[in-house]
């Protein structure tokens, strides 16, 4: 099954019944790539899908096109075929809604309210979401899940499982993201203190081992070679073809001091940013694969990144120098998890001219191709081609009207 999802706060847990499928006017470029754009305006603004029929040439217009959503704040998530726009509600339910693409226009299938959720991701034919606390309660302190069935886009099953479980140090597991791996679920996490995001035990890698779909907490596997892995809202992990699975740690683990009467934050990591690996069928670290990757690209550290496949990633990347435990990287790399290699880059825009680049983006996962939102402080917008044998990106489709938060296909 051909899935893909976003790398953000999103929203969900079902709590509605399905609308009955209707079909909108679609937009004036038809075509089965969706682009969604959040427009250039300061306030009351609504995220536009639009679709086009190629990311390599022309140019794309939210002016009088494409489909309006309702609110900005959006996240996207493409499995089974189906492309799901979910509004943040920012503590309160958002909607969701789904569509498929006929004749290259968007055709909406449901719409159906929603609860604020932490982590997302598919699993078989379902969208497992999980709503994270970030209080210690004194009876129970407990994840709520949900898993959506993807065919008939209604709860499939909703539960509760323990938050102090997985870290079982006093701390809350904090899920940076969910990952199916064969017939289970990888939640790696960041333990958390009391309504902080301090914590005792950041300069450690964290997974959570559960069955699917019933959801039990197998085991909790953990590395002392790196930090955290992944980012808040941000997938660490990458399932390659033979089944081994790679996981990135960013190391920008934080804390806080009281200077004065403010809190200050300082980085605790002592580890570089690094890639370790799990081989297939195993539930343990390899401790035999260790890939550091600042020694490698030259002091900089992973941000994100997008599996193209053949041991290829599309990294998002930031220098050491420039650290932070929310900055999105401004500039790419074809990291090669096979042969521990970083590979810079080029034929982007100047750095200085990029306001940001996408990190919900597009590959058919060829060894070879990616295709990266590139947001440029002239208000330009543009889908770049990244070419990983040679380690290029190429100006594509133009977008009009606004920026671009997603990248994404549907056959």
């Amino acid at each position: 099954m051909k899935t893909t999802f976003s790398k953000a706060i999103a929203a969900v847990a079902i709590t509605a019944t399905l609308a009955s499928c209707s079909k909108d006017d679609g937009p004036k470029n038809p075509g089965n790539f969706i682009l969604a754009v959040t427009p250039a305006a300061s306030t009351g603004v609504a995220d536009y899908l639009v679709t086009a029929g190629s990311l390599d040439t022309g140019k794309v217009s939210i002016i009088g096109n494409g489909l309006e959503q309702d609110g900005t704040y959006r996240y996207y998530l493409t499995t089974n075929n189906k492309f799901y726009s979910m509004l943040y509600g920012q503590g309160n339910p958002g909607a969701v809604t789904a569509y498929s693409i006929q004749q290259g226009s968007l055709v909406k299938l449901t719409n159906f309210q929603t609860e604020t959720v932490q982590a997302f991701a598919p699993v078989n034919n379902d969208i497992l979401l999980t709503k994270v606390p970030r209080s210690i309660g004194a009876d129970s302190t407990v994840y709520t899940y949900y898993q959506v069935n993807t065919s008939t886009n209604t709860i499939g099953k909703r539960g509760t499982l323990d938050a102090l479980a997985p870290a079982n140090n006093g701390e809350i597991a904090h899920f940076s993201w969910l990952q199916q791996v064969g017939n289970k679920v990888f939640a790696p996490f960041f333990p958390i203190k009391n309504n902080s995001f301090d914590s005792d035990f950041h300069d450690q890698a964290w997974i959570a081992v559960y069955s699917y779909p019933d959801m039990k907490l197998e085991k909790t596997i953990k590395d002392d070679r790196t930090s955290f892995i992944g980012r808040y809202f941000v997938n660490g992990l990458g399932v390659v073809e033979n089944g081994d699975v790679y996981a990135f740690s960013s190391s920008v683990s934080t804390t806080s001091d009281l200077v004065g009467y403010k809190n200050v934050k300082r980085f605790t990591d002592t580890k570089p940013s690094a890639i370790t690996r799990i081989k297939a069928g195993s539930t343990e670290f390899d401790k035999s694969y260790y890939f550091d990757f600042e020694a490698k690209s030259g002091n900089y550290y992973i941000t994100n990144w997008l599996y193209i496949g053949g041991g290829k990633f599309v990294a998002h990347i930031q220098p050491k120098a420039k650290k932070g435990a929310y900055t999105a990287g401004s500039e790419l790399a074809i990291v090669d998890v096979n042969a521990q290699s970083v590979t810079k880059v080029t034929g982007l825009p100047k750095l200085e001219d990029i306001s940001g680049l996408t990190t919900n983006n597009y590959t058919p996962k060829d060894g070879r191709t990616a295709y990266i939102g590139v947001n440029l402080a002239n208000t330009k917008c543009y889908v770049y081609k990244i070419d990983a044998s040679t380690a290029t990106a190429t100006q594509g489709v133009e977008v009009i009207g606004g920026k671009i938060t997603a990248v994404q296909h549907l056959d």
